[in-house]
């Protein structure tokens, strides 16, 4: 079941719509502005329901406050480094808004605009149209991002499709926080993430070629270890980052759906498990949060994100192209999906 209703008004008057499922003691809200998943209720151990997703209160919070808190990012979720995206010959100079680069999306990304919303039954299908030139990329791109939210799972599927050769990088940019939003932080959580290596940046933390592996470092998630206890190492990755802010290379070819993390509150008992068919995850520990939220203030690592996509700027780098590739050709289809699946122990 999901119910239709106003949430509020932009600033220019437009009016935004929650679209609420229920999925037993269970709930998600997601707004046809950004796409933004606003809540999501799933009970803890003791069965008391707990919103596990950061956000704010009203339209307003998201229009005037950054963090990306739960939107749909494109058209091409991450970074590209100096803006530089060159398609068959022709570069194009993409808005820079993050330290000289591009930075999901751009000046006005997809997070910014009202989707088209459409109810099919137990799917919620939001659609959008970004003509040719938007944000100086090349191509019209139709997008469609389908959500369910059924036995403690929530479920997107990405579609794309353009008629120009252009670069799409879809993703979702959720805080989580299993112990509730507002709770405070979430370097206790434990997090397992299957990958062998990340992706290394420059101080910029744009990835320009190369991998690191994580055996020895503090990288390694590969069993599961609390957020916080190799955050503070002495890592030129790691500082560069101020903490945890780096693509996993997962261990699957793109394509393959497959259970990729699982991260665990303990004090509420809450265990997400993610699943994917992306070639990688942006695992983000929130560094940078410092913004009011739905119940109070949001500080510094309150709150991690799992981005699932392709490895950030490899537009620009052949060799992480080669593991899943953010060109798309006229006429061909970007379709990927991401899960997350909630239990409590």
């Amino acid at each position: 079941m999901i119910e239709k209703k106003v949430f509020g008004k932009t600033a220019a008057g437009e009016t935004v719509h929650a679209f609420v499922f229920r999925d037993g003691a269970r709930s998600a809200t997601v707004l046809d502005f950004g796409g933004i998943l606003q809540s999501l209720v799933v009970p803890d151990r003791t069965g008391r329901p707990t919103d596990v997703i950061l956000g704010y209160p009203d339209v307003a919070g998201y229009e005037q406050n950054g963090g990306y808190l739960g939107a749909l990012i494109g058209r091409f979720g991450n970074r590209i480094g100096e803006g530089k995206l060159t398609v068959d010959g022709t570069t194009y100079a993409l808005y820079c808004n993050d330290r000289g680069n591009h930075l999901h999306g751009g000046k006005i990304g997809f997070n910014k605009k009202i989707w088209k919303s459409e109810i099919a039954g137990d799917e919620l299908r939001l659609s959008l149209f970004s003509p040719d030139g938007e944000e100086n990329y090349p191509g019209n791109l139709q997008v469609t991002v389908v959500y369910t939210f059924s036995d403690g799972e929530l479920k997107l599927r990405y579609r794309a499709v353009t008629d120009r050769k252009t670069a799409v990088n879809l993703t979702n940019h959720a805080y989580f926080n299993l112990g509730g939003e507002g709770s405070g932080s979430i370097l206790g959580h434990t997090l397992e993430i299957d990958s062998d290596r990340i992706t290394p940046t420059n101080s910029a933390m744009i990835p320009v070629g190369g991998f690191k592996a994580v055996e020895g470092t503090a990288f390694d998630f590969r069993t599961p270890k609390e957020i916080g206890r190799d955050i503070g190492a002495q890592d030129v990755d790691l500082l560069q980052g101020n903490g945890y802010d780096h693509c996993y290379v997962l261990n699957k070819k793109c394509g393959e759906y497959v259970r990729y993390a699982v991260a665990k509150s303990p004090n509420t008992g809450i265990c997400m498990s993610c699943f994917t068919d992306m070639p990688a995850v942006q695992f983000y520990a929130g560094n940078g949060l410092h913004q009011q939220g739905k119940s109070g203030y949001y500080g510094a690592r309150t709150g991690f994100c799992l981005e699932t996509q392709a490895i950030p700027n490899n537009v620009n780098v052949p060799e992480y192209a080669a593991l899943g590739s953010s060109f798309l050709d006229a006429g061909e289809e970007y379709v990927f999906s991401a899960a997350y699946r909630f239990d409590a122990e």
